[in-house]
């Protein structure tokens, strides 16, 4: 797989399944370097064996909600501006009708059970910022008052954006067009849709999720308060009504919990995808994300938070009778789960796969899933059979896939190591490049990993592996770095590293080089600060120096203070910049402009310290990117950066 490959990369979203379960709408995305942007557009197929085709032909539509009738399917485009909208469309196809312009965009929606009305959730701009104001750039507004802790996040920038519930009637897709009026000559440009929108809340809180109540009466949100003087992880449930948008409580802090998403059941009763906190409100390290249902007693845990995670990036809950489905991360997998109201689990769907959504009627689940030859599509299960419904990943394959070898070995504390080696074709001996993960509470996984294949195609074997500190070998292994990172996860990074190139003749132990972005930029500087046997270095959006990330980072009210602690020297005894001195190694930092999670200086402040101490060091800073570069960056920027990765690699790791 060569880096122009990426456009190959077809991700598959969270599915919608028609009542019936008779069909399903789905989004793709993938990288287009033409366009330099990611495109997509809503799929139809329909079950259990019909060809998938394309419903829309919008550059990037995504998120799909069927509406109770299945007649019509809502969902987001970005309007000229790029700003996303809600439309509506037949579920057959059809030309969609635009039911929002709203200035900052939508973040999400969800119809009525009634299927008359749509909520939705949309950033509002302050008048005078982000374009409210024609002809008015960002350098011409007037400065920001921040009161609280907080005031930026990675990917949105400032706060001041703060999002909102919103209720419309849906219009409908048969109907006349409607006709915009000729405009009046005083009259700011504005785009006419089909209905105005209600507002329903308002003030600095923002609101996340929109969820309605069985009888349609109100909305179920999670209020953040931005303005506050202290960081708190607990979150409430507020009900939200439609009609006034008076709100009521539905669960306070008490409980401790921080809640990633809310799901009311059909027959009302509400659940939750929680973790625990704490009293402080602050203790997240390894979260253990469960399902909980609320009781009349409150919230009652049906999962084990130490053993089953749920807290996967897309984890959601679906409802198959009295039943729930959720989705564990577990060992490089995330496995398909169903729960009962007793807390009884088995597996619905599982093996070398990791279960991106899902949707399920009258036991016909359809789910997006990612395996070690596809990055993305659409499989179909009906009790132990799996059907898969497309082929995405044919166009990857012909590219050249190949299939890491999973290994576990012993560490020196006789600890379990599991991960992964990538190997070119042929006997060897290859160069090893070690890649370490983000996170820290993350993983690698099963599924085409571009980073990964990229190497093995210029020649490089590709070692990596799920150290103490990641996510999906049960909490106590999470938590086992709090407060001494660079111990532990190094042990078994390094241990699991000398086992695999030792045991295999193909790896060339004398020619080795280690790489990794956020938590893994932060290991790899760890790394070449305490070995030095390894070619060349990049470090990457790197975790680099704990004393300066509370000030700076969107996340450093809380992340640097549970991870390293506060006391100075137990902080520096977990900083890479206190050990920078040490460092002998070629190495090669990356970072983006706008990278709000490991802020830009963490980059220059370990660069220019290794320039100054005379060590071989290049920066490449990559101009209106942020921490998700790899991920969801520019398409050409993402190859310009394996360029680079490439080219320092042939010049301090060169293949035969």
């Amino acid at each position: 797989m060569r880096p122009i490959d990426i456009e190959a990369l077809v991700s598959v979203g969270r599915p919608a399944l028609s009542s019936d379960g008779a069909f399903a709408v789905f989004a793709t995305s993938r990288p287009d370097l033409a366009a330099d942007r990611g495109v997509g557009q809503l799929w139809r197929v329909d079950l259990p064996g019909g060809a998938p085709r394309r419903l829309t032909r919008g550059v990037a539509d995504r998120s799909p909600r069927l509406s109770p009738d299945d007649r019509t399917v809502a969902f987001l485009r970005a309007d000229e501006r790029g700003r996303a909208q809600v439309f509506v469309a037949p579920a057959t196809g059809g030309e969609p009708v635009q039911v929002t312009d709203q200035p900052g965009g939508v973040t999400d929606l969800a119809w009525s059970p009634d299927g008359i009305r749509i909520a939705f959730s949309a950033r509002v701009p302050e008048q005078g910022r982000y374009g409210t104001v024609e002809g008015r750039d960002a350098a011409a507004e007037p400065p920001r008052r921040i009161t609280g802790i907080r005031w930026h996040a990675n990917g949105l920038g400032y706060l001041d954006r703060p999002s909102h519930l919103f209720v419309v009637d849906a219009p409908s897709t048969d109907a006349e067009p409607f006709y915009a009026p000729a405009p009046a000559l005083d009259a700011p440009e504005k785009r006419v849709v089909a209905a105005e929108p209600t507002r329903l809340t308002d003030g600095d809180t923002s609101w996340s999720g929109v969820v309605w109540t069985t009888d349609g009466n109100e909305l179920l949100s999670v209020p953040d308060v931005i303005e506050t003087d202290r960081r708190d992880l607990r979150d409430r449930v507020i009900a939200i009504a439609v009609d006034g948008g008076a709100q009521r409580e539905v669960l306070g802090t008490a409980t401790d919990l921080s809640i990633s998403e809310v799901a009311v059941a059909p027959d009302g009763t509400l659940f939750l995808l929680a973790n625990d906190v704490g009293p402080g409100g602050m203790d997240f390290v390894a979260p253990g994300v469960a399902l909980y249902v609320l009781d009349a007693e409150g919230p009652r845990r049906l999962t084990d938070a130490g053993t089953v995670d749920l807290g996967e990036v897309g984890s959601h809950v679906s409802f198959d009778g009295a039943d729930i489905l959720v989705q564990d991360r577990t060992r490089g997998r995330v496995r398909l789960l169903r729960v009962t109201r007793g807390g009884e689990v088995t597996e619905v769907l599982g093996g070398d796969l990791e279960v991106n959504g899902h949707a399920v009627r009258h036991g016909r689940v359809v789910a997006s899933v990612a395996s070690p030859e596809s990055f993305g599509e659409l499989v179909l299960v009906e009790g132990r059979e799996v059907r898969a419904l497309t082929d995405f990943g044919a166009s990857v394959r012909e590219r050249g896939v190949v299939v890491p070898v999973e290994h576990e070995i012993t560490g020196r504390d006789g600890y379990p190591v599991h991960g992964w080696v990538a190997t070119p074709a042929g006997e060897g001996p290859f160069p090893v490049i070690l890649q370490i993960h983000g996170g820290p509470y993350a993983s690698y996984g099963v599924h085409v990993f571009d980073e990964t294949q990229v190497l093995v195609d210029a020649g490089y074997a590709v070692v990596y592996s799920n150290p103490r500190g990641s996510a999906g070998y049960g909490r106590e292994h999470g938590r086992s770095i709090r407060q001494r990172m660079g111990t532990l996860d190094f042990f078994d990074v390094m241990d699991f590293f000398d086992g695999v190139v030792a045991a295999d003749p193909r790896l060339d132990g004398d020619r080795v080089g280690v790489m990794g972005g956020s938590y893994g930029g932060y290991m790899t500087a760890w790394v070449i600060a305490h070995d030095h046997r390894f070619a060349g270095a990049i470090v990457e959006r790197g975790f680099l120096d704990p004393t300066a990330f509370p000030g700076s980072s969107d996340i450093g009210s809380f992340f640097g203070q549970e991870y390293v602690g506060t006391d100075p020297a137990l902080v520096a005894s977990q900083s890479p910049m206190a050990v920078v001195d040490q460092v002998r190694t070629p190495t090669l930092v990356l970072h983006s402009e706008l990278d709000f999670r490991c802020p830009l200086e963490q980059a220059t402040r370990y660069y220019a310290a290794l320039k100054q101490q005379g060590t071989e060091a290049e920066m490449l800073i990559f101009p209106g990117e942020d921490h998700e570069l790899t991920r969801g960056g520019r398409p050409q920027h993402r190859v310009q950066r394996f360029d680079a990765v490439l080219e320092w690699w042939r010049r301090h790791l060169p293949t035969a």
